[in-house]
């Protein structure tokens, strides 16, 4: 395994998942659960938050074993062999390369707002090469800069949490006591267990990016303490944060009336005459994106790197030093095409290859877990570390069987089905690749 540079910290760690979960897939997609199931949508959180725990401490056993920057892609490879490696590593980079592109789309699209001169294509590439210029500056630097961009963001969910309490209170001049109105008039399931379901899906990739944490493992100064660290502060600040605010919307109004197309935050204040809060959370959502993007790229850059050593990506990508520039290079050039993309290609056709982000990330967590599972078999607890994950094997069995369960559940949410089915395709698509160059290889030698 070789050694790159160390020095992050656990809360370095810990804000840089942040930065790379809390994005518009809460400030602006957490409408959808919550109208798909009620008040139902907090045990939702609170679930996806569990399987998030018992995904996050498998991660973290191999990697207090091995803390390889190659992360799951290298475990993977190691349990099952090269071909899975392959496979997950192309799978993971390519859908978060077309969903990152489709965040640059949105982020531009809120910018162009201050600058209508200016096309989102143009604002969007300038928001990408910034991305990809400031990945450049290595992990120290980087980490700086996405704490205080998860700091904003995280201070945005407080803030929206006392203000709503403050409603709920009457504490406001000149206003009424909001009180359990709203939430008396709600029913407790308004989808059925049906809408619980369904709003699992979506409330699991609000918390999608964590990651990060493990392609990171490399560059922290002891990856034994550190990681367990970040993980359990990364899992109690994501689900309480989450849950806390969750519950303030749900305070404040009827879940019926919201959309994918505003914050649920921002229709919940605005409707008690809090209208300057919409100003403030348009800032607080491009933060959230660029800095998801930040983050985004610092895992895709990794993961790239660790393809190109083990051979399975063009030998021009091996970086050996620090900073693995070529990957991010590569990485934010993928990126650039994919938002050109979007512009040529048919809104269909770019829609079905950019919803592949979901599947990618879930695909990545159940060969995680599998993965944790052989490593379990095989070696026992990790070497120089303890067992973290509780109630092995059967939380690995429950943690496997709710992602496949949330997996197979995505043509029940609309435009989620594209999803999968463009995620399949990737794979298969990937498993030819591998074996096309197996081939060559054999055939060479």
């Amino acid at each position: 395994m070789e050694k790159y540079h160390k020095g992050l910290t656990a809360w370095q760690l810990t804000m840089m998942a942040l930065g790379s979960v809390v994005g518009g897939s809460f400030f602006l997609g957490a409408g959808i659960p919550i109208n798909a199931a009620g008040r139902a949508v907090v045990i939702s959180y609170i679930l996806s938050g569990i399987l998030v725990y018992f995904i996050l401490f498998a991660l973290s056993e191999m990697t207090v074993a091995d803390p390889d920057p190659g992360s799951f892609r290298t475990f993977a490879e190691k349990e099952y062999g090269p071909g899975l490696g392959f496979i997950v590593g192309w799978v993971y980079w390519t859908g978060i390369t077309l969903a990152i592109s489709s965040e640059a789309v949105a982020a531009s699209t809120l910018l162009q707002k201050w600058v209508p001169d200016m096309s989102i294509v143009l604002i969007g590439s300038i928001i990408i090469i910034v991305t990809t210029l400031l990945n450049l500056l290595g992990a120290e630097k980087l980490s700086s800069l996405e704490s205080n961009l998860a700091a904003a963001k995280l201070l945005a969910i407080v803030g929206f949490i006392i203000l709503g309490l403050i409603l709920v209170f009457g504490l406001f001049p000149n206003t009424s006591s909001v009180g359990l109105s709203v939430l008396n008039e709600e029913p407790w399931l308004p989808g059925g267990i049906g809408g619980i379901a369904g709003s699992m899906l979506l409330v699991m990739l609000s918390y999608a990016g964590f990651e990060i944490i493990g392609l990171a493992a490399s560059e922290t100064s002891d990856p034994h303490k550190t990681v367990p660290k970040a993980i359990m502060y990364t899992v109690l600040g994501l689900v309480g944060l989450y849950i806390s605010a969750v519950i303030v919307i749900l305070l404040l109004i009827p879940t019926n009336i919201l959309t994918e197309e505003r914050s649920p935050m921002v229709l919940a204040l605005t409707r008690w005459n809090l209208s300057w809060v919409g100003g403030i959370m348009n800032i607080v959502l491009i933060i959230a994106i660029f800095s998801t993007m930040l983050a985004s790229m610092f895992s895709l850059g990794r993961m790239v790197r660790s393809l190109a050593v083990k051979g399975h990506a063009p030998l021009w990508l091996k970086d050996k030093g620090d900073i693995p520039y070529k990957g991010i290079i590569f990485s934010g050039a993928a990126m650039i095409v994919a938002l050109f993309l979007s512009f040529i290609l048919p809104a269909e056709v770019y829609t079905f290859l950019a919803s592949s982000g979901g599947y990618s990330l879930l695909f990545t967590y159940l060969v995680i877990m599998l993965t944790h599972y052989s490593f379990r078999k095989r070696h026992g607890c990790p070497p120089s570390g303890k067992c973290q994950l509780p109630g092995y094997p059967y939380s690995s069995w429950i943690a496997i069987i709710s992602i496949i369960i949330i997996i197979l559940s995505m043509p029940l949410v609309e435009g989620q089905g594209y999803g999968l089915i463009a995620g399949v395709c990737l794979t298969i698509i990937y498993i030819i690749l591998y074996f096309i160059k197996k081939y060559l290889i054999k055939n060479i030698d």
